[in-house]
């Protein structure tokens, strides 16, 4: 299998660092400065009419660092799911080509692996490290060194199931940002609850205001951290999905190209006793 852990690493600590640069900008140059100028407009009002109704807008809502935190995490889980699916797309293109090229009606035994293998080996560098041309290599040095069509058969299978589990594997790193990033929220609500009640003394003589922004930030950051969470999941699924129909393609794949042409010398002399006797 591939060895894809240095050059991943690298893709996604560069992404991270990206992410936060370009999501702490649009905060520091936007979205803040567009919400105090909300809250400040928001208090005037407020103060020359006490029965006024506050209004809601967008910018304070996710306004703090818990929504801010939320946002870099899913843009970062987003590149990461966008280079997982362009992987996972270009494998499942290979499977609209005959590798192999076998023609039609001609039986392949033991003798051609040598042929077959080369053939394998003359595709470019970076193909040869997909799913496809990995277990129809796996199929034929196990045909050639067993004769067995069933060995030859159950070598696709074992190389798609674990190449499956691979890739199980590889979306532990999302799925843990999938849950980080409700619980950054829930630390939103837990200062934005401790802020309110530290300001619990204004509420009583009568100035509420720092009370009711203190617990927008317990709610807004939940709001935000639930919503990121529901997007994300969904595209975890669809990638997920993508990467589940390569497996089961890539099998049927070998199975339609190179098992059901396979044909044992040895086995057609015994069927032929067989039906003699």
């Amino acid at each position: 299998m591939p060895k894809k852990f240095p050059s991943e690493f690298v893709f996604q600590v560069f992404t991270l660092l990206l992410a936060f640069i370009f999501i702490h900008g649009a905060y520091v140059v936007m979205i803040r400065p567009n919400a105090d100028t909300f809250l400040a407009e928001q208090q005037e009002r407020l103060s020359a009419e006490p029965g006024a109704v506050e209004q809601q807008n967008f910018y304070v809502v996710i306004r703090d660092y818990e929504q801010e935190s939320c946002f870099i995490l899913f843009a970062w889980a987003m590149a990461i799911l966008a280079l997982k699916g362009g992987m996972a797309w270009r494998e499942q293109g290979r499977l609209g080509e005959d590798i192999l090229q076998l023609p039609e009606g001609l039986p392949i035994g033991p003798e051609d692996s040598r042929e077959l293998i080369q053939r394998i080996n003359e595709l470019p560098e970076e193909k040869q490290q997909y799913l496809l041309p990995q277990a129809l290599l796996n199929a034929i040095v196990r045909f050639d060194a067993t004769s067995s069509i069933q060995a030859a058969a159950t070598a696709v299978r074992e190389m798609c199931a674990s190449w499956g589990d691979r890739l199980e594997t590889e979306l532990s790193l999302i799925r843990y940002i999938a849950w980080a990033i409700p619980s950054v929220g829930f630390i939103g609500t837990v200062r934005g609850i401790g802020a309110a009640l530290a300001q619990a003394h204004q509420a009583v003589s009568g100035n509420i205001t720092g009370v009711t922004q203190s617990l927008g930030v317990a709610f807004n950051s939940t709001f935000i951290a639930l919503v990121i969470s529901i997007v994300l999941m969904f595209f975890i699924h669809q990638v997920q999905l993508m990467q589940e129909r390569l497996t089961l393609d890539t099998e049927s794949y070998c199975q339609r190209y190179y098992i059901n042409k396979l044909r044992v010398k040895g086995l057609k002399i015994n069927k032929s006793l067989e039906l003699s006797s």
